[in-house]
C-alpha cells in the first residue's frame, strides 16, 4: 500500500508510549498496533482527529503517501 503510517515516529518525538496514546484516544492497543504497522484498511476521521490532538500534530505528520511501484499511471 502506498500510504505510510508514522504514528510510531510521532510517539517517539512526543516521548509517549502506545498504551498511553491508546487509552487517551479510546482505542485498543491492538487496534493502534494494526494502525502503526500499516495493516489497517481505514481510519475514522474522529480517531485521526483524536490522535492528532493528543500528539499535538497534523494529519500529514502521521500519514504519508508514497507512490507504489505497482500503481499504474
Amino acid at each position: 500500500m502506498a500510504i505510510i503510517v508514522n504514528v510510531d515516529v510521532m510517539l517517539a518525538k512526543r516521548k509517549m508510549r502506545s498504551k498511553e496514546l491508546a487509552e487517551r484516544v479510546g482505542i485498543s492497543e491492538a487496534n493502534l498496533s494494526i494502525l502503526k504497522t500499516g495493516k489497517a484498511k481505514a481510519i475514522r476521521f474522529s480517531t485521526l482527529n483524536s490522535i492528532c490532538y493528543h500528539l499535538n500534530c497534523q494529519p500529514g505528520d502521521i500519514l504519508e503517501y508514497e507512490k507504489d511501484s505497482q500503481e499504474s499511471e
